[in-house]
């Protein structure tokens, strides 16, 4: 037997000069990609800008932390928390007929390959693009972040809740029809159960995203927490945009704790 595997270990096909020749195809490949990159130097106070924004972080503002009128860091923060969530949660509710659609087992295949062109083209356009384009329509604002959130959830919400559709397990539904089950009772046993778990956790994770997205849509007037942080750095108001930071370092900590939690409840019941 030892022999056996001496043997086959001598006869093991030989791969080093298809490992050379991808190496050296890899390290090309950076070096030429490398080439494209100019650096051109920070400015004369980088370092100084730097270093104030993390003394503002250290030194917060306490009266702009504590304020909780709608120019507070918590009124702010809200408002954040709520385009994130209700654009979290009119995406996920617009991604259902879109993944029913998609779901190759459920649908013919053309038009479940339209459906999923249209997902992809969803998905291709940023979320900086969708709220530039939506400030043109409804103005700046919350309303605007809340529907650029929708939109931008659609895309990834609709990939992943089609992944849970066509791993539905069949012999159920099967099991049921044997039983003598209508449909109706065989979406409530049989299709609902096994999916809930998987769209929630989903419709969970999206919205750690879109809170963080929300702050960047602030930049452009999209509502939310991001303008004001803007308008303190471009004033070098170290201490106030301190003061939000430590506000988005302390609900980002606070939600990503929550959700955690939450997601691993339903992966194990």
């Amino acid at each position: 037997m030892n022999k056996q595997i001496e043997q086959a270990y001598k006869d093991r096909p030989r791969s080093t000069v298809y490992q050379i020749v991808v190496s050296v195809i890899v390290v090309a490949l950076i070096v030429w990609s490398g080439s494209a990159v100019e650096f051109t130097g920070g400015g004369a106070n980088g370092g100084q800008i730097a270093l104030n924004i993390l003394k503002g972080i250290f030194h917060p503002d306490p009266k702009l932390l504590f304020n909780f009128t709608m120019q507070g860091v918590p009124y702010l923060l809200l408002e954040t928390v709520c385009i994130a969530f209700l654009g979290t949660l009119v995406g996920a509710v617009l991604a259902i007929p879109f993944s029913f659609l998609s779901a190759s087992n459920l649908m013919p295949a053309p038009i479940a390959w339209l459906s999923r062109m249209a997902i992809m083209a969803i998905r291709t356009v940023p979320a900086f693009v969708y709220g530039l384009m939506f400030i043109r329509v409804s103005g700046p604002g919350a309303f605007t972040g809340l529907l650029t959130m929708s939109v931008c959830s659609i895309g990834m919400v609709s990939k992943m809740y089609i992944e849970a559709i066509e791993d539905l397990d069949i012999r159920i539904l099967e099991s049921l029809d044997a039983c003598g089950c209508n449909t109706m009772q065989k979406i409530r046993y049989g299709i609902l159960p096994q999916l809930i778990p998987n769209f929630a956790s989903t419709v969970i994770y999206r919205f750690d995203i879109n809170l963080r997205d929300a702050t960047v849509l602030g930049l452009v007037g999209a509502g939310g927490i991001g303008a004001p942080l803007i308008f303190a750095m471009n004033s070098y108001r170290w201490n106030e945009a301190g003061a939000i930071l430590v506000g988005l370092i302390v609900l980002v900590l606070i939600v990503e704790y929550i959700s955690t939690r939450i997601r691993v409840k339903l992966t194990r019941g």
